[in-house]
């Protein structure tokens, strides 16, 4: 993963030129992710959520912002991304490139775009590794791009470190999870409106079913008992 080193510099800027063509940056779409875990979990005062392949911590802002009192841990491969992430952050959480360094009682773990630039056959034992970090009862949220999308598609050519990634329809996703024994709660749909269309962008919700959204949602859980 030492081609995240070399981008993280200007990471934002690469996401941001990538998406141009939605009208919209890096900001915006982190900010919608982290909008997403608000409106559907509502997590509580004292939770703990993994931003798991942070990188340098836009998303993790973007949730610390939203959610206030919970408490936000990052993990990435890249040590020059992590060095990178917001002191304030990395003043109330755990910032690592090490799992061992990691809690294993985690109520959240989200994964924003991480899952295509994992090798195939290196998927599954992610997800197993996962299980290992949640509380019972936990969740693991999934963003990933639809691959039925075709300016998700044309974004991710254009995206110099998406080159060469294998983008997963959604029963992959979940079939990943259903396998470690996961259970399967739902799937979502999501970001359907460009900027210049942002007067729809209120319907997004109510289209959650729509299989043409730009990216999609995976949520899984560890059985409580």
């Amino acid at each position: 993963m030492a081609e995240f080193d070399t981008i993280a510099a200007n990471y934002q800027e690469l996401v941001s030129e990538s998406v141009r063509i939605t009208g919209e940056s890096s900001e915006y779409f982190a900010a919608y992710k982290a909008e997403y875990v608000a409106r559907k979990f509502a997590p509580r005062a004292g939770c703990k959520l993994l931003d798991y392949g942070c990188g340098v911590g836009l998303l993790s802002r973007k949730l610390k912002e939203r959610l206030g009192q919970v408490r936000i841990d990052g993990f990435d491969v890249s040590n020059d991304s992590l060095e990178r992430v917001d002191q304030a952050l990395r003043a109330q959480g755990t910032f690592s490139t090490r799992i061992d360094e990691l809690d294993r009682d985690y109520d959240f773990i989200v994964l924003s775009n991480v899952l295509h630039h994992v090798k195939s056959d290196e998927r599954q034992e992610l997800v197993r590794g996962l299980a290992s970090l949640l509380t019972a009862g936990g969740k693991v949220v999934v963003f990933e791009h639809n691959p039925i999308n075709p300016l998700t598609r044309w974004a991710v050519s254009r995206c110099p470190f998406d080159e060469g990634a294998v983008l997963l329809p959604t029963h992959e996703t979940r079939g990943y999870f259903r396998r470690d024994g996961f259970q399967d709660l739902y799937r979502d749909y999501i970001v359907f409106f460009p900027r210049w269309l942002a007067r729809f962008r209120r319907l997004e919700p109510s289209l959650h079913w729509c299989a043409l959204g730009a990216q999609y949602v995976v949520v899984a859980g560890r059985h409580p008992g």
